[in-house]
């Protein structure tokens, strides 16, 4: 990467980062790890609004993973069932419970390759636990983080595991925890799969504008 483009990248997180603090979004709220795990599990096909909302009673009901572990799977689908897809992610909640409980001690691990072993838990997901509870380097891919990469011209790929190792390539280590929230506001404010507004983005001089079919 020559020179101009680094400083199109500093100059795209500097704003992003400006813009951010102005106009904070909603993401999901619980930073005990496996109330983060367990949400994120969620999240999917859901906002982070709901799933806060519907957590604050889940975890009330099932303090615990060993709670969640023994539940009846019936109620826990009650808890969740405006997440959507409840009886997928009822079950991969205690699956994941007995899983942390059986193979971990109750903790969620810090490590990739562990954290892929838990049912209902894939890359986006570790990588978030990774990046916001453990601290590690990680970018989280997500719709908006393929869709509004591609469109800046960092990633050719729309491939999450291929955009991964390619913003990997691109952004400076210490911007890739960042850059999922970041990402995120963007998509959801200006950039958007469909109706972008891209007169009014702040973006709109550092970007090539790169036509992406959302997938």
């Amino acid at each position: 990467m020559n020179s101009s483009e680094e400083e199109r990248v500093h100059e795209i997180m500097r704003r992003l980062n400006a813009h951010f603090e102005d106009k904070p979004m909603e993401f999901l709220t619980e930073r005990e790890p496996w109330k983060l795990l367990f949400a994120t599990i969620l999240s999917a096909q859901c906002t982070d609004a709901r799933v806060n909302q519907v957590t604050k009673e889940l975890y009330r009901k099932y303090p615990s993973v060993a709670a969640i572990a023994s539940a009846s799977i019936d109620e826990l689908e009650r808890e969740i069932y405006t997440t959507g897809f409840y009886h997928n992610k009822a079950r991969n909640l205690q699956a994941c419970a007995r899983a942390l409980l059986t193979n971990f001690g109750g903790e969620v691990p810090d490590e990739m390759e562990a954290l892929l072993t838990l049912p209902g838990v894939g890359r986006k997901t570790a990588s978030l636990i990774l990046g916001e509870i453990y601290g590690k380097p990680s970018i989280v891919v997500d719709t908006h983080v393929k869709r509004v990469s591609k469109r800046l011209g960092l990633v050719v790929s729309t491939d999450p595991t291929k955009v991964e190792s390619e913003l990997k390539q691109v952004l400076p280590e210490s911007y890739w925890i960042l850059w999922n929230t970041r990402l995120m506001a963007l998509g959801r404010t200006y950039c958007m799969a469909r109706g972008t507004n891209c007169e009014a983005c702040y973006l709109t001089d550092l970007c090539p504008k790169v036509d992406v079919k959302e997938v």
